[in-house]
């Protein structure tokens, strides 16, 4: 596993407190297994789960694979979107670690940080799909800067939309991730360029979701995973953005077929968040399966 990979899984504590309750056998479904640190835990923590890993990231299923060694025999890994995915057996658990890992901002060939200048990519799978420069260059500016609004949450949408269209074709032009971080920054008032994130951070969020369809597989995972579980099998997500919260949230509430488990989400206490940054924006929450011949006034 190249040294890249390693990182630490945030709010471990609090992902392994909740499956506490697991059955002492079943499978559980890591539907984004990346580096195999959750799942490493929950399979020590039970010797009779067996655990079905997806990663659409040919490095993240390498790098779990060398973690889960140790319960290789317990251990299916799956090289998939779990959009497209679908178990072939009842699951005592769900679990789903959102967003972009730590290894991935850190490889600036991978283009989805601008930390260090890299090709304007920002695919979760590299070997297909429309990269973020030609999505650039494909999209009209209107829609452009609906997108940048709508899944980067930026006010300035409308002018930095305007600004990426003038500098095209990013595609095959040498520039990368440097130049568009310079030039989103660029749109933003001088005084305001130098907030606690990044002038371009909500655009790049806002490109790697649409690259990745990352709302609509999330959509269609909260739609489709509690028929995947048996009766009381928890189904747990981590966010870490509003975006993706909000929608975890209204899943659980009006979802019949689950019981929701954390009111409000688990996140990062002062010591975790020192220790793993990434953390500080990340929320967890949990629900389990209901009987399915329960009626609706016995909830």
């Amino acid at each position: 596993m190249p040294k890249t990979f390693d990182h630490l899984p945030v709010l471990a504590a609090a992902v392994v407190a909740g499956f506490t309750d697991l059955p002492g056998e079943g499978t559980l479904l890591d539907v984004t297994v990346g580096g195999g640190g959750h799942s490493a835990l929950l399979l020590a923590a039970h010797p009779g789960l067996r655990l079905i890993g997806l990663d659409q990231d040919p490095a993240a299923l390498a790098a779990a694979a060398e973690r889960l060694e140790p319960f290789a025999d317990r251990v299916t890994l799956v090289p998939s979107n779990f959009a497209n995915y679908a178990p072939s057996e009842p699951l005592v658990g769900v679990l789903a670690d959102l967003g972009v890992s730590s290894p991935q901002l850190d490889r600036p060939e991978r283009g989805f940080s601008f930390r260090f200048d890299g090709p304007l990519d920002m695919r979760m799978n590299s070997a297909e799909g429309e990269t973020a420069a030609e999505l650039m260059d494909r999209l009209e500016e209107k829609e452009l800067a609906d997108l940048i609004y709508a899944y980067g949450e930026e006010r300035l949408s409308r002018r930095i939309a305007r600004r990426i269209v003038e500098a095209r074709p990013w595609q095959g032009s040498g520039r990368g991730t440097a130049a568009l971080a310079y030039l989103v920054a660029g749109c933003y008032p001088p005084k305001a360029r130098h907030g606690r994130i990044h002038a371009a951070t909500r655009t790049f969020q806002a490109l790697r979701i649409a690259v990745n369809d990352e709302l609509g597989a999330l959509e269609r995972l909260l739609h489709n995973a509690a028929d995947w579980l048996m009766q009381g099998g928890l189904f747990g997500v981590i966010s870490f953005h509003s975006l993706e919260d909000r929608r975890v949230k209204a899943a659980f509430l009006a979802d019949d077929r689950l019981e929701r488990l954390t009111r409000k989400p688990v996140v990062a206490d002062e010591q975790e968040a020192e220790r793993n940054p990434r953390s500080r924006s990340a929320k967890f929450r949990l629900a389990r399966r209901r009987s399915a011949n329960l009626s609706l006034g016995e909830r």
